[in-house]
């Protein structure tokens, strides 16, 4: 299940032997015993943990509607067959287990980048064009849980949390998906003069209330997507969501390369026994090869952000 092989046991390394045996025979059937052995050894061991690539990526208002659609910013052009097909190409260079979704207008559309025969989508039930799910490799076994639905203020456009369980042989691990409230990227959320700023506190206690419970459960977790918030040192929502335990940020003192470069807003975080999985120094962005400004909105405005968990077995 996203396995890259067998953890090796030992590294082998190529050297001159030691003066005086080279060319020795019984110094080479030695070497060859040696060599022969521990590859029969980890070929015959179990593996002792699974590993998983997990990734995050906002495709930008991915839909098959065409430009003018009410659905539809009048500013918003659909992507056409071949930014599909670019598309398609870096989701196979990205090669992840699993890769949380935003800005998707449902299975069809996600479908398009993430193939059918290598993998099976869950979106969000929601009715909004900018959709939130998850893309799962086939041969990973996973449940879908409820919506997070209260990430969803009434009368509003914004999204719910899209939520569902791994299990492997080892446990499970429980993931939410989501795409928060954009314009309050480092304002304080008691800012009353940006009125998104209110908005994501009431998106925090909903989060805040999810992270608790998987904490109550004693479920391993973590949160993936586009949080729309730069959570640099001392940020007051990550500080929030922190209350009562601790996470973990893969992108913690990191700057994205996406575009030019920045702060991040598409994060993973673990939680609970999960925060001892991820490895946060395999953290990655896969950057676009195309560099001109008209490729940010025919590909994508954000990049892949992706991070390796090891899970014990």
């Amino acid at each position: 299940m996203g396995s890259r092989g067998l953890w090796p046991l030992a590294e082998v390394q190529e050297a001159e032997p030691p003066a005086g045996v080279r060319g020795s025979a019984p110094a080479v059937c030695v070497c060859i015993a040696l060599v022969l052995a521990l590859f029969l050894l980890s070929v015959a061991a179990p593996s002792a943990a699974t590993e998983l690539k997990l990734a995050t990526w906002n495709l930008e208002w991915l839909t098959f509607r065409p430009a003018g659609d009410p659905a539809l910013p009048a500013d918003v052009q659909p992507k056409r067959p071949e930014d599909l097909a670019r598309l398609r190409a870096y989701a196979a260079v990205l090669d992840a287990d699993v890769v949380a979704l935003q800005e998707v207008d449902g299975p069809q559309a996600a479908a398009a980048v993430f193939l059918p025969e290598r993998y099976v989508i869950h979106m969000t039930g929601d009715r909004v064009v900018q959709r939130v799910g998850f893309a799962v490799r086939r041969g990973l076994t996973f449940t879908a849980n409820p919506d997070l639905t209260a990430l969803e203020l009434p009368g509003s456009r914004l999204r719910s949390g899209a939520d569902i369980t791994l299990d492997w042989r080892g446990g499970r691990l429980r993931l939410l998906a989501v795409h928060l409230k954009s314009g309050c990227r480092q304002n304080r959320l008691t800012d009353m003069m940006r009125a998104a700023c209110p908005v994501l506190r009431t998106q925090l206690a909903a989060l805040q209330g999810w992270v608790a419970q998987r904490r109550a459960e004693g479920v391993p977790f973590a949160l993936l997507g586009d949080f729309n918030r730069w959570m640099d040192a001392g940020d007051t929502f990550y500080a929030a969501l922190q209350e009562g335990g601790g996470l973990l940020r893969a992108t913690e003192g990191r700057s994205s390369r996406c575009w030019g470069g920045g702060g991040f807003v598409d994060h993973i975080i673990a939680g609970g026994a999960a925060r001892g999985w991820m490895r946060p120094e395999t953290l990655l962005v896969l950057v676009y090869r195309e560099t001109g400004g008209e490729w940010r909105q025919l590909l994508s405005d954000h990049c892949p952000v992706s991070v390796r968990f090891v899970m014990p077995d």
